[in-house]
């Protein structure tokens, strides 16, 4: 590709300069004439001035065209050509003037064809050292009749005047190979910094887009976070004016802490949005692909659908087939679930279809509704954060907008291609394409049978004073046994104090990312580690979302929980680690 540029640009310059040869043809040719025509027949001068200016005519009008008409591929070679054709018959015209010229009786005539040639050899080099062959041509066509013409005059002076000859093209040849390489040169720094200009415009665009996508992001993520959190703080403020009242009823008690617990809920799911969005933009969520059956894979999304599309009153199809392929299961499902979600939000009659078509090596998963569609200028615009078109109200109820973003982010991981087809007023479809798996997909497991619960000796560090008896209240509650501390090192004072009295040895460390100071939960952890003499499995609680948080807490091989935490989330993760990493737990009583 860079080397078809630099040969345009090459023929482009050979015939821009065709344009200054022409204008010293017209001219070198009328004092040749004027200055000849003692020695030389008139007529014969008048037919090589005609052929001459024919020649000029002809090259005007090619390179009028040449710049008339778009120029690439096989033709671009096909002008070069054609421009060394001209000028070696130009050479040619000027070497038979050199052949007639050549007068050693008449040294004044002789010395001024002499000179007349030597300029336009050496005149060449600037103007066709573009394209070496038009050169070499050109030269040699213009000094091979004055060389024969020496040879056969007899002159004394022949030797030293072919030594001369022979001198100026080797000359001219040598800087005619240091000027094309130059051009070349020149012609690819050329290239290259256009090539910079425009990625520095790119990225210029690109910036200038993220920022703006940014402060949207911003502002839609203030709204939806704000929200909950009003509500959530009216919540507490009703049950704190019933609790002044006296002992608030228990159905009254029982009603507020359900919307209380629907907030958080929805408040988690908006978190959660963000930091899987966040887990991919860090590089931290790694795909394991592997067979996967579609048939088995549209039987379970059609449980899961079924039962909405019958409240909806919508026609909910599955039409799939048993093939297998190659992705990663768990990551496929969330992808093909965000876009059965979004087909139902927003399709109110008409019903939705889930199919797949085969596309030669690959599978082309599609869910097609009848809902709303989208405009073709809005079509790449879905796939951003926040972004819904059709719910300018930002209604909880009709999703956050996060759920094709991380569709997107998802598909780009998986290398799996994603389309949109839409037209407003007439639905849309949404299609991923998955490549056919080399196997099949392996047997499901069996249902492995649930895990005893066990209780753990838990080092917990954590700073702010009630979150850390929160976190202690709720630990111990469940029956596992905690030694708290705001630092690493008060942590660890706790358990030495238990431990005096036979308390069950650490088996897990939950801290903290940001703690008091410099101090972070992975430092903290490091510690309690170095101080127990052993390596203890790791739960790190952070409210930071950033990629690089996320890149860091994961390369310390660490277990990440981000705030707001279900207490039954928090249980699992605890039951799970020390089991899975062989560290000791003890039966609950």
């Amino acid at each position: 590709m860079q080397d078809d540029k630099i040969r345009r640009e090459l023929v482009e310059l050979l015939y821009r300069n065709s344009y200054g040869v022409v204008i010293s043809n017209i001219v070198i040719s009328m004092a040749a004439i004027y200055v000849l025509r003692r020695g030389v027949a008139t007529s014969w001068l008048l037919a090589w001035a005609g052929a001459l200016y024919l020649l000029t005519a002809a090259r005007l009008v090619a390179s009028r065209r040449f710049f008339a008409r778009p120029r690439r591929g096989g033709a671009l070679m096909g002008w070069a050509w054609l421009a060394a054709a001209f000028s070696w018959i130009s050479g040619l015209l000027w070497g038979w003037l050199g052949w007639v010229g050549f007068l050693p009786d008449e040294p004044v005539l002789l010395s001024f064809t002499v000179i007349v040639l030597t300029g336009l050899v050496c005149g060449t080099v600037p103007s066709l050292s573009a394209f070496p062959p038009a050169l070499m041509g050109s030269i040699l066509a213009t000094v091979i009749p004055v060389a024969l013409a020496c040879i056969t005059s007899g002159s004394d002076m022949a030797g030293a005047f072919l030594f001369l000859l022979a001198s100026l093209v080797t000359i001219n040849f040598y800087y005619c190979r240091i000027t094309y390489r130059m051009l070349r040169e020149t012609i690819t720094l050329r290239l290259e910094n256009e090539r910079l200009v425009e990625h520095l415009k790119e990225e210029r665009d690109r910036a200038r887009s993220a920022d703006r996508s940014k402060t949207r992001f911003l502002a839609a993520a203030s709204h939806d976070l704000r929200q909950p959190i009003h509500a959530l703080s009216l919540i507490v403020s009703t049950l704190a004016m019933l609790g002044k009242r006296g002992a608030v009823p228990q159905g009254e008690a029982v009603g507020l802490a359900g919307r209380a617990r629907a907030i958080v809920g929805s408040l988690g799911g908006l978190l959660n949005g963000l930091l899987d969005i966040s887990k991919l933009d860090a590089g931290v969520v790694t795909a394991v692909r592997e067979p996967v059956n579609l048939g088995q894979l549209f039987r379970d999304l059609d449980g899961e659908f079924d039962a909405e599309a019958r409240q909806r009153g919508l026609g909910w199809r599955v039409v799939g087939r048993d093939v297998t392929v190659d992705s990663d299961p768990m990551m496929l499902k969330r992808i093909l679930s965000n876009l059965l979600s979004n087909a139902f939000r927003y399709t109110a009659h008409g019903g939705v279809l889930l199919g797949c078509r085969r596309r030669g090596d690959n599978v082309e998963i599609q869910v097609w509704d009848t809902g709303l569609g989208i405009a073709p200028d809005q079509q790449q615009t879905v796939f951003e954060e926040f972004v819904q078109l059709h719910n300018p109200a930002r209604d909880r109820a009709q999703g956050l907008g996060l759920g094709l973003a991380i569709v997107r982010r998802t598909a780009e991981l998986l290398g799996h291609p994603l389309k949109l087809v839409s037209q407003p007023a007439r639905g849309s479809m949404f299609s991923i394409t998955v490549p056919l798996a080399r196997t099949a997909s392996p047997a499901l497991p069996a249902a492995e049978r649930p895990a005893e619960a066990v209780a753990c000796g838990i080092l917990v560090v954590e700073d702010e004073p009630d979150v850390r008896d929160a976190l202690v209240r709720l630990l111990t509650v469940a029956g596992h046994h905690v030694y708290a501390g705001g630092t690493a090192a008060a942590a660890e004072h706790a358990y030495r104090e238990a431990a005096a009295g036979g308390a069950v040895p650490p088996d897990l460390i939950i801290a903290d990312y940001r703690l008091a100071g410099d101090e972070t939960g992975i430092g903290a952890a490091m510690k309690l580690a170095t101080a127990l003499g052993r390596r203890i499995p790791t739960i790190i609680v952070t409210g930071d979302t950033s990629p690089e948080r996320l890149r860091e807490v994961s390369a310390s091989g660490a277990t990440i929980l981000h705030k707001p935490i279900d207490g039954d989330e928090l249980l699992a993760a605890v039951q799970v680690l020390p089991r899975a990493s062989g560290g000791a737990a003890h039966v609950a009583a």
